[in-house]
């Protein structure tokens, strides 16, 4: 069965820095668009970022534009999310979701995903 484990969550200064990894399983990863969103308690899901199955094309949500990068390994199975220049806004619960069936390889909108993670915590803070 499909599978994404998010890790790097905890805790940074604000102007600081984190790297998200999501390794997935279950599903042929390679073929898949696949995007990051997140939580604060209490809120709705705001899509983040999302990468293309090839990693051709990537696209950020305004808010963390020029200070995240998205990144996926195929051979890993893995994607990323490297977060510089953390501001406590930032602070949330962060899911990593694959492309629902079937795949075009382009679908990273949050309507266009299905299967999510349980999610790491990222926490911002002096």
């Amino acid at each position: 069965q499909v599978q994404l484990v998010e890790s790097g969550g905890g805790s940074a200064q604000p102007g600081g820095s984190l790297r998200l990894s999501c390794a997935a399983s279950g599903f042929t990863f390679s073929s898949y668009g696949m995007s990051w969103a997140r939580q604060v308690p209490g809120k709705g899901l705001e899509w983040v970022s999302g990468i293309y199955s090839d990693g051709s094309g990537t696209d950020y949500a305004d808010s963390v534009k020029g200070r995240f990068t998205i990144t996926r390994d195929n051979a890993k199975k893995t994607v990323y999310l490297q977060m510089n220049s953390l501001k406590p806004e930032d602070t949330a619960l962060y899911f990593c979701a694959k492309e629902a069936d079937p795949p075009t390889g382009w679908g990273i909108t949050l309507d266009a995903l299905d299967a999510w993670g349980q999610g790491t915590l990222v926490s911002v803070s002096s």
